[in-house]
């Protein structure tokens, strides 16, 4: 499918230009014929005839040409005419703002327009302190950009490179640790660890659950399953909003069950005269645990959630995978929205390796964590799993730190990008045994031959993105904007692209699909 859009972008800039040359020999042929008509005195009917003919083809190639205004799979042309554009979310651009959201051209690796007369590109509108993360939705032609340092969650329309709307911190009970906003646009879950509370927004609506320690949440693509998770514990929380023949049995009974297999009583509802959303515990299958848990990730066919435990690296005992059939019994009937009212836990698999974070590849599952070394420090491991057997069928070593960026992109490979890489293992092997050892937190992995290379120490890796069909991938390291080629992970000149300020994540606006994603 990648290919096809690549074809079809390549077939409509080939099309744009055609149609600009012919509008240039039309043009030129034109004027020519028009200073010389009055010395040729034979056939000048026929030449009127001609000339209106080529007049007619020239002003429908014109027409033509100015009424395309989208370049792949229906998207519109944006206004800065830039079809490859890699957004930065950047912190503290100036003495006078807080936060920036900037883009590149992606296919000449700049920031400003190839002729110079557009010095920086920038989204219109923008205000928020603090960008963290970037929620990015291609499809949809939407970002979500979600500000520390005030609060707020920001829609950005990729479409007219401008801000659409904007959620202030009030409306999410303050600052969150997670934050997620359906595709829809009409639902956002946000956890706030320092509040003790899950924040529901209903098309408008503001709804605060109490679920102390809660500080992340994970949504699948279809929003009928929103997991919460709270930190320390070995325990998962499934939001749900209440069909209106359930607000009265909830009512009725502060331990209310609603007589579906697997369900437990709530542990929060609200509001409580009249609940519409409560929060359930997930139960678990027999010899089926959490350890840990830190978050999900969804089967490519939406059929499993497949819950992400931490084990040692966060305390724990065994990390792992739990797997969560999301099933038409397990779902509220008639729900809307968030709906998992009796998800049940029904298989764990072991990954000894470390699991903090996971991306699917078709069926394949690849699963980067840290694995306690006899010194006492951690080493980073990208773990391949069989979620059909449960096997791990291949392990190995990758950036040390706390992962919590992987994507793929061209040329079969996978992006992993982590925090804190310079203090573990690797960092030690390079001051000791093995000088030259690299520690940076940016790992490039051949999903084609299994291997890895990580790459050389530049700060955090807090954003990765792929830019599909270029062959390269942006990265936001120590604060600063990189650009990788996915041939051989070699670095390509950044010079364009560096940012004043602090660059915290990257999405690539123009991608094919929802799944070129930073964060979620």
């Amino acid at each position: 499918m990648l290919s096809h859009l690549r074809h079809e972008r390549q077939r409509n800039r080939q099309t744009n230009q055609d149609q600009t040359w012919g509008l240039l020999l039309c043009y030129t042929w034109l004027s020519h014929e028009l200073r010389n008509r009055n010395g040729r005195g034979l056939k000048v009917l026929k030449k009127r005839s001609l000339l209106s003919v080529v007049a007619f083809i020239c002003a429908v190639s014109f027409l033509t040409a100015c009424g395309k205004n989208f370049y792949f799979a229906g998207r519109t042309l944006p206004p800065s005419g830039v079809l490859n554009r890699v957004m930065v979310a950047i912190q503290n651009p100036s003495a006078l703002s807080k936060g920036t959201l900037q883009f590149d051209d992606a296919l000449y690796d700049i920031r400003h327009s190839y002729n110079n007369k557009t010095p920086l590109f920038s989204i219109g509108g923008y205000s928020g302190a603090l960008p963290v993360t970037i929620q990015n939705m291609p499809e949809q032609q939407v970002g979500a950009v979600y500000s520390i340092g005030d609060g707020s969650l920001t829609i950005v329309s990729y479409a007219g490179e401008k801000v659409s709307t904007t959620t202030a911190s009030s409306s999410l009970n303050g600052i969150s640790q997670s934050i997620f906003t359906s595709r829809d646009l009409s639902y956002i879950y946000a956890a706030s660890q320092s509040l003790h509370s899950l924040t529901v927004v209903d098309h408008g609506t503001t709804y605060t659950l109490n679920l102390p320690g809660v500080y992340r949440v994970s949504i699948n693509p279809g929003n009928t399953v929103a997991l919460a998770f709270v930190q320390n514990t070995n325990d998962v929380y499934s939001v749900v909003h209440l069909n209106a023949d359930q607000q009265q049995a909830a009512i009725n009974n502060p331990h209310w069950n609603p007589g579906l297999p697997n369900s437990q009583p709530a542990q929060d509802c609200y509001p409580q005269n009249l609940p519409v959303y409560c929060v359930f515990p997930v139960s678990t299958g027999s010899n089926v645990s959490f350890d840990h848990p830190t978050k999900a990730v969804f089967s490519p066919d939406g059929s499993t959630a497949y819950v992400l435990n931490c084990g040692p690296e966060c305390g724990g005992t065994t990390s792992g995978v739990t797997a969560i059939p999301i099933t038409a019994s397990s779902l509220n009937p008639s729900g809307v929205g968030a709906s998992g009212i009796a998800l049940l836990a029904t298989q764990t698999m072991a990954v000894p390796g470390g699991v903090t974070n996971g991306l699917f590849n078709g069926s394949t599952f690849y699963l980067s964590g840290q694995q306690i070394q006899p010194d006492g420090l951690l080493a980073g491991n990208l773990s391949i799993l069989n979620p059909a057997t449960g096997q791990v069928t291949g392990q190995y070593s990758i950036s040390d730190g706390t992962h919590n960026k992987m994507i793929l992109a061209d040329d079969n490979t996978l992006w992993i990008g982590s925090y804190q890489c310079q203090s573990g293992e690797r960092y030690k092997l390079s001051q000791s045994s093995a000088p030259g050892t690299p520690f940076g937190c940016i790992t490039m992995f051949n999903t084609a031959n299994n291997t890895a290379l990580v790459e050389s120490f530049k700060g955090d890796g807090t954003g990765v993105a792929a830019v599909t069909g270029l062959n390269k991938v942006y990265t936001a390291e120590g604060g600063q904007v990189y650009i990788y080629n996915t041939a051989d992970g070699s670095a390509r000149d950044n010079t364009n692209v560096t940012v004043n300020g602090t660059a915290y994540d990257v999405a690539y606006m123009d991608a094919a699909s929802d799944g070129d994603n930073t964060t979620y």
